[in-house]
């Protein structure tokens, strides 16, 4: 539709282009800065766009709204009294929002004036005179670019000097500076290399340092990425040639121009001095030095340093790199060449299999685990993610265990511990006669060596402590990360998780009573499962009830489940792990008891006082095997193939620094092979996440992963033999991920709600394994991959979109993430503009309230809390029936209470899964300024049998969950879910 078009007469309180960001270096000319005089303590000054400073004047507001109004609806309407009234109105709305921001007085923008105006109009309804409002803006922005024609920066720059390292002083080379932001926007058709470069100019000084003038272009890039996702590339690239500058600088070799012909051909020369410098310096094997580094250097593909996110290289520079005191000298195709070429330094033909492995690294098909990303090619190689321990009940054995921590977490490893056999409170200790103070203080010492042994300075070192839910200390273990109570009883910085048996499960769905014991006196509970466990646990409450043990206590299994859920509400923790799905679907149960999952619960493999489990993984990035036609198997089956033959050599190359990791890794070789990029891959299909067809994706994409996976690990059993415990094993029986689903329904007696198609000949595949066998006992798990999936640029693991818009937080900064897909999507509506991205800012990433973005664009891009949590655990459900460990699922919930938490986690066990991760609920202050109705959604799930019904096949009613938690403050509203201790 046509609109008006404001007149020069019609000008919205003087628009000019929108400001530029502020940043911490500081220009030295006069008109930078308002006169220190002209700001009067208490009142409200403007800051206009020469640097001066006037009084604000809440009666331009109105004028210029008037006249933007009278732009629109013409002159005729003047004498109008809607638009007295709707100005009025308006113009007190952006007055209180100023003067709210800035209560004791203070000086505020002129474009954020402006700004506020465009808000105001847009939320009124009034979107043709909201739209000529920014489109009157953007003209005279254009104008004045028009008619300064790049001399702004010019002008800006003129006379100014650079003072080098050694401290002299070089006039500013303007042209080379122009040149590099040119070069840097090639091919990014959506960006404006001049507002980069003005923007950068209007921050520098005389004198200013060369670093300085870098760290000023990447920041005019950063700055503008929420009006336009492409600018994150080119902050990204702006950050490469500073650190190209450190790197070659560091090596003495000559730099070259952005990413051009000469930087290509010097990329091989560069390669081959940072591998000989790497092993001088002893920070690279000098195994490495013993490639044919002249083939390993012409495979590089330069071009592949381009593609990252700004987020995605400043983590790789951060913390990824090599570096000597400080200073990087890593490029980015090196590193993954390094990895590769750690990864296979045992292959027969290493150069042949690391040019393979760096492909898949490289073209981002595929990223190996932090630890991997860290380590591989170093002197100490340890590349494993995750490792899980249980802890005996003596004191040799608990301190033995917090040492083997600390040792672990020391080379990055993220760690599971099982305390489910030491004693509990009360407990009899023989050697002393007398009581135990039960597991907790032991607890603390754990949560303490944690936060001293902070993964090599790296990151933040992390474990996760597990509890079986009979165990007598159950109680205090669930308040471990509460704030209030006795600190020396309190595990602030630890993980905690329940293991929940399947019995358990039931005397709440029955509304039965619930017996805790310490296990000094029922040892073989910890090791009991299924059955077995079920009639070992009624025994020892028949001997309870007839006082033949010391220490227990009954309760209502209600009571104590109402407690968890109050707890995890409040605290975050302690998350609910499933014991009996963990162990009657375990693929190697003959060799042992599953008691615990990992830090990041997607790792299930057993443990003992002689075997630390652990696992190596690695995760496919599902976006970029989707096309128009769907998911790209073939090109899955050959990333698939590639990565778990890297992933199988990591067990064989890792550096081991505990005997009884190693035992247990090359006796079983279990690696995990999982997935990112699942709303990525969503959105290139076009699925909302909140629907029966991404349920569906989702099942028919964790098949097809595990269909290769499996039938990979059994052609590398064909080459290099089958593991060593593999006779006896689910597998050496024909028995696959799909088929254990039965062995759990017997094991609980029901209580089993899971769709159990298939669409591959898994029949083929099941004769194979049996009569060919496995390297690895174990192939799959779907971890976070928080960093890894920052460094390729898609979303983490299976979650759905956090939002659309925000500023994302982690150990390498604060960075500005906004939804390309969405992006390009009203952009070919015509709905992408500086109101859009302010409403967005506004909404918190959310579309839902915004009217102008049409109900099919508001489904696909619903975010993480306008999901009905409870497709979650149906997608999950789905990816769970075909892998062979477990995933790390984050549930969503707006506004949690105990009736819907109740709902939720009893369907996460009635569908099969194995373990959940973080309960993620949304602060009050954003629950309120979202006004989205999700009822649709929710409603739709009743076709798939969202809502939980009586978990008790005998009963018809629906089990009571009218409970809610206590009134507390939500301590989990981590509004940037972040866990980066396994990937």
């Amino acid at each position: 539709m046509a609109t008006a078009t404001p007149t020069a007469s019609a000008t919205p309180l003087a628009t000019v282009e929108p400001h530029p960001p502020r940043f911490s270096v500081v220009r030295s000319h006069p008109a930078s800065s308002p006169s220190p005089a002209a700001h009067q303590p208490g009142q409200v000054q403007v800051i206009r766009r020469n640097g001066t400073v006037t009084h604000f004047d809440p009666a331009k507001i109105k004028v210029a709204m008037t006249k933007a109004f009278l732009a629109v609806e013409g002159e005729h309407a003047a004498a109008s009294s809607r638009i007295h009234d709707q100005v009025e109105q308006l113009a007190e709305q952006v007055t209180s929002a100023l003067t709210r921001r800035l209560p004791g007085g203070g000086t505020v923008h002129i474009e954020d004036i402006q700004d506020q105006v465009e808000l105001a109009l847009m939320r009124a309804g009034e979107h043709k005179v909201a739209r000529d409002y920014v489109l009157y803006r953007d003209a005279r922005a254009r104008k004045r670019a028009a008619e300064v024609q790049g001399s702004q920066a010019v002008q800006a720059t003129e006379g100014l000097h650079v003072t080098l390292e050694d401290g002299t002083r070089v006039p500013l080379d303007q042209a080379k500076l122009a040149q590099l932001v040119t070069e840097v926007c090639t091919g990014l058709d959506a960006v404006d290399p001049q507002q980069v470069l003005d923007d950068a100019c209007r921050n520098l000084f005389d004198g200013v340092q060369a670093s300085d003038i870098d760290q000023a272009l990447i920041m005019a890039a950063r700055a503008r990425i929420e009006r336009e996702p492409a600018y994150s590339q080119v902050a990204s690239r702006l950050l490469l040639e500073a650190l190209r500058k450190e790197a070659l600088g560091f090596l003495n070799l000559p730099t070259a121009t952005s990413g051009g012909t000469d930087w290509a051909l010097g990329y091989p020369d560069y390669f081959r001095a940072y591998i000989k410098q790497g092993a001088e310096l002893e920070l690279l094997d000098s195994e490495l030095t013993r490639y044919d580094l002249a083939r390993l250097g012409a495979a590089l593909k330069p071009e592949r340093d381009r593609q990252f996110t700004y987020l995605g290289l400043q983590t790789l520079y951060d913390r990824y790199f090599i570096h000597n005191n400080g200073v990087r000298f890593e490029l980015p195709q090196a590193f993954f060449m390094r990895v590769a070429m750690g990864l296979a330094i045992n292959e027969l033909e290493r150069e042949t299999r690391a040019i393979e492995f760096y492909e898949l690294l490289s073209s981002f098909d595929f990223m190996s685990s932090t630890p991997t990303l860290f380590n591989s090619g170093t002197l100490r190689p340890q590349l494993s993610s995750c490792y899980l321990t249980t802890v005996a009940d003596d004191l040799d054995g608990i301190y033995a265990a917090i040492k083997d921590n600390a040792l672990l977490s020391k080379f990055a490893g993220g760690l599971g511990n099982d305390w489910s056999r030491v004693r509990g409170m009360g407990a009899h200790i023989k050697g002393t006669n007398g009581k135990s103070q039960g597991v907790v203080p032991f607890l603390k010492v754990a949560n303490d060596t944690a936060v001293a042994v902070n993964q090599g300075g790296k990151r933040k070192g992390a474990v996760c402590a597990y509890l079986e839910t009979w165990h007598i200390d159950i109680e205090e273990f669930l308040e471990l990360r509460k704030n209030t109570g006795d600190d020396r009883r309190r595990c602030h910085d630890m993980n905690t998780a329940n293991w929940v048996p399947d019995l358990f499960m039931k005397r709440v769905a029955e509304e039965a009573d619930w017996t805790l014991f310490s296990p000094d006196e029922t040892p073989d509970l910890h090791d009991l499962t299924g059955q077995a466990f079920e009639q070992a646990y009624v025994a020892y409450e028949a001997r309870a009830q007839a006082g033949e043990l010391k220490v227990s206590k009954t309760l209502k299994a209600v009571d104590l489940w109402r407690k968890m859920l109050a707890m995890l509400f409040e605290t975050g923790h302690p998350w609910i792990a499933f014991k009996d799905p963990c162990n009657l679907r375990y693929t190697n149960q003959h060799a042992g008891v599953v008691h615990s999952s990992n830090l990041c619960t997607e790792i299930t493999l057993h443990t003992n006082d002689h075997e630390i489990a652990v696992c190596n993984l690695g995760s496919v990035n599902l976006a970029a095997h989707v096309n128009e036609r769907g998911l790209d198997t073939e090109k899955l089956s050959k990333t698939v193939r590639t990565a778990m033959r890297m992933l199988d050599n990591v067990i064989d190359y890792n550096f081991y620094n505990v005997p009884q990791a190693r035992n247990s890794n090359l006796r079983h070789r279990p690696v995990g092979l999982g997935l990112m990029g699942f709303q990525d891959a969503l959105f290139k299909l076009r699925i909302p996440y909140a629907s029966q067809e991404a349920v569906r994706f989702a099942d028919h994409s964790m098949e097809t992963l595990s269909y290769y996976a499996i039938d990979a690990s059994c052609e590398l059993a064909r080459e290099r033999g089958c593991y060593s415990s593999y006779p006896g094993s689910l597998w050496s029986q024909g028995i696959l991920p799909i088929d254990s689903l039965e062995r759990l329904e017997q094991g609980r007696g029901g209580y089993l709600q899971v769709d159990r198609d298939s669409t591959l000949d898994w029949d083929s595949l099941r004769e194979k394994v049996r009569t060919q066998g496995l390297r690895n006992s174990n192939c799959m798990a779907i971890a976070p991959t928080a960093t890894i999936s920052n460094i390729v640029g898609v979303s983490q693991s299976v979650e759905p979109t956090y939002q659309n818009l925000f500023v994302k937080s982690n150990l390498s900064g604060e960075f500005t993430v906004v939804n390309p897909y969405l992006v390009a999507d009203l952009k070919a509506m015509g709905l992408w503009d500086s109101v859009m991205v302010n409403d967005l800012k506004y909404y918190d990433g959310s579309v839902q309230p915004i009217d102008r973005i049409p109900e099919e664009l508001k489904a696909l891009y619903a975010t993480a809390f306008e999901i009905d949590p409870r497709w979650l655990v149906e997608a999950a459900s789905r990816r769970q029936k075909w892998l062979d460990q477990a995933q790390s699922l984050n549930l969503y919930m707006r506004e949690p209470s105990g009736k819907k938490l109740d709902n939720l986690y009893k369907l996460a066990w009635v569908r099969g899964l194995k373990t959940t991760y973080y309960l993620r609920s949304m602060g009050a202050t954003h629950v309120e300024k979202s006004t989205m109705s999700d009822s649709g959604r929710a409603n739709q799930l009743s076709a798939v049998g969202g809502s939980y019904q009586s978990l008790n096949p005998s009963k018809s009613k629906t089990t009571d969950t009218s409970t809610s938690p206590p009134n507390t403050p939500n301590a989990c509203s981590i509004l940037d879910p972040d866990c980066e201790s396994c990937q």
